[in-house]
């Protein structure tokens, strides 16, 4: 190979090399600058930081791909067959990854929604806890004695969710049963003392007291104070105490499921005979 035509193929390759190089870098900074002012744009709609990162990093990750496929082309390789291998590719990863995906669209949902958020207390699929994370596959809680709960967001999506903090008050549902002997107009005014006394019960709403049922062994009235809901259970516990101790004081009984043994006495062998 003589002089010119290393010559020629330097000016003809080395130019093309160039240009390949210059898209990609020129690209690759255009790309950074694009998804700076995408991921600015979302931090200014306040979108969750979560998937403002996520948003930028796939973002950047596809823009890239046609920085370098416009680079090879310009360097004369043929890029059909390369898109073709690339988007088969990407469909045998999605249907390998499928569960994944599930996870990633329905994390996208509870960022976008945020049918809760850090700190809630929340019941997902019968686990009650405390929301620590949420990420874009898994959402993280925390249960009341401390175990951590890691729970895929096809799951969290896929059911009922009860936030059970979102509301800054709750209703406290008890029922107390009495007996059928004791007097209801005194049961209900010392279960309304007992509510009142209580520090944690909201004036208003009004608490409800009131008898709902004629049972077999007692008659039911339900006791519904109203609480801010960081005081719920605590509430709860005070009050339950209360109408046990104050019922032992003023005499109202609390009645328990019993039977009652009837013996008859007679003739001994038609006692013998019923056993």
């Amino acid at each position: 190979m003589n002089t010119e035509t290393i010559i020629e193929y330097a000016a003809t390759y080395g130019l093309k090399i160039a240009m390949a190089i210059a898209i990609f870098f020129i690209g690759k900074k255009l790309v950074q600058i694009a998804v700076s002012i995408l991921k600015k744009m979302m931090t200014k709609a306040k979108v969750d930081e979560t998937l403002v990162s996520f948003s930028g990093n796939i973002f950047f990750g596809l823009a890239m791909a046609f920085v370098v496929i416009a680079a090879l082309s310009q360097l004369g390789i043929e890029t059909t067959s390369l898109v073709a291998i690339i988007a088969g590719a990407g469909l045998a990863i999605g249907l390998a990854l499928q569960g994944s995906l599930s996870n990633l669209a329905a994390g996208v949902m509870i960022i976008l929604f945020r049918p809760f958020k850090l700190g809630d207390v929340v019941d997902i699929s019968g686990v009650i806890g405390k929301v620590e994370e949420i990420s874009i596959f898994t959402t993280s809680l925390t249960t009341g004695d401390n175990q951590l709960v890691i729970i895929p967001n096809s799951t969290v999506t896929g059911g009922n969710i009860t936030n059970i903090t979102a509301k800054p008050q709750r209703r406290i549902d008890l029922i107390v049963g009495v007996g059928y002997g004791d007097d209801l107009k005194k049961v209900k005014k010392v279960l309304s003392a007992i509510v009142e006394k209580n520090e944690y019960v909201l004036k208003t709403p009004a608490p409800t007291i009131a008898v709902s049922e004629l049972a077999d062994n007692s008659v039911n009235l339900v006791v519904r104070p109203w609480v801010k809901t960081k005081d719920y259970w605590t509430a709860r516990f005070e009050l339950m105490e209360a109408i046990k101790t104050t019922f032992d004081k003023e005499g109202i009984s609390i009645p328990f499921p019993q039977r009652d043994l009837h013996i008859i006495e007679g003739n001994s062998e038609a006692v013998k005979k019923a056993a």
